[in-house]
């Protein structure tokens, strides 16, 4: 279990603690990637998919379907499925089911195996179960995926004795390859031309400021303006938030904690998405955003200082930004 999963499952655990009490609560999260190469497992050309549709269905004795429960995956390939009851879903199994409206239809040609559900924690009347990754695969392998996931090893040849006495007499014939010529030296190799700068490896850290300014529009790279916080940030945002408010329009947040948590929280998901160096990944980003909503307002505050120390560059890194052609 990576760590990404360890702590989804432990937010998952706090939520249901802070938000329904004693109320009898079973969680299911998962993540769906695309298996590029569809060599049925994880690898390194794999990646997270969203809009993905992934259906978690429960049988009886007689295979009889008795419960049926359909979520979408976030902007990560994370689902997360809520049960009312704490039912026990020991016998159930997680399968994509098909891509949403906006799923990444590219990779939804072949839903992989059926996972089934594991229980990983139970305390009093709560349940959180995990599920091993779903994969989901294109028509055809890619072309720059190996050619054979199982190569066929070279056959090695034993050398045997032969079956009948070797006569004293008669020795083996010797052979003695002639010495092979020596070859010049090989003049010195030029220098390589300096290399230049790789992308985004720059440390770089700008202030929401920017990234509401037009002329800095092509440094939304992965996330879309019009993106849903509820989707980025997930189901506890959502609550917080409302379901329709968009990415630029968190970063327009202030007077508030949790405004300007939003705002700030953001400002550092662009950011890290931008620089290699910068203090928070994109996951810890959406991490430290769902721990403070699970908090209380002055912990929303003091991660909200923290990113702003960040996106500030902490008065040691500038914005790298130039504006778009």
């Amino acid at each position: 279990m990576d760590l990404v999963h360890k702590l989804l499952i432990a937010a998952l655990l706090i939520v249901a603690a802070a938000i329904d009490g004693a109320q009898a609560t079973a969680m299911v999260s998962g993540t769906v990637f695309c298996d590029q190469c569809k060599d049925g497992q994880r690898s390194l050309f794999d990646y997270p998919l969203n809009g993905i549709k992934v259906t978690i269905s429960c049988a009886d004795g007689n295979g009889q379907v008795t419960m049926s429960r359909e979520e979408t995956t976030n902007l990560f390939g994370n689902y997360i499925m809520r049960f009312d009851g704490a039912p026990d879903l020991t016998n159930c199994y997680a399968q994509v089911s098909g891509s949403g409206s906006q799923g990444s239809n590219d990779c939804g040609a072949t839903a992989g195996p059926a996972q089934k559900l594991k229980l990983m924690f139970r305390m009093f009347d709560m349940e959180i179960y995990g599920v091993d990754s779903l994969l989901s695969q294109p028509a055809l392998p890619m072309s720059f995926c190996p050619k054979s996931a199982n190569p066929v090893p070279t056959p090695v040849i034993t050398p045997t004795r032969p079956s009948g006495p070797i006569s004293p007499s008669v020795s083996p014939p010797s052979w003695r390859l002639p010495p092979m010529p020596r070859l010049p030296p090989l003049p010195p190799l030029p220098p390589l031309p300096p290399m230049p700068p790789l992308p985004f490896s720059e440390a770089s850290a700008c202030s929401h400021q920017y990234w509401t300014m037009p002329e800095y529009k092509c440094y939304w790279r992965v996330l879309n303006p019009e993106s849903k916080v509820a989707l980025i940030f997930g189901p506890l945002a959502a609550r917080k938030y409302g379901t329709d408010m968009t990415l630029m329009e968190s970063l327009q947040g202030r007077g508030d904690p949790y405004k300007t948590l939003l705002r700030e929280g953001t400002t550092a998901l662009l950011n890290s998405y931008n620089s290699l160096q910068f203090p928070y990944n994109s996951i810890g980003v959406v991490t430290h955003v769902n721990w403070a909503l699970m908090g209380s307002t002055r912990g929303a505050l003091i991660t909200a200082l923290r990113f702003i120390r960040a996106n500030s560059g902490s008065g040691t890194v500038t914005c790298k930004l130039s504006p778009c052609k």
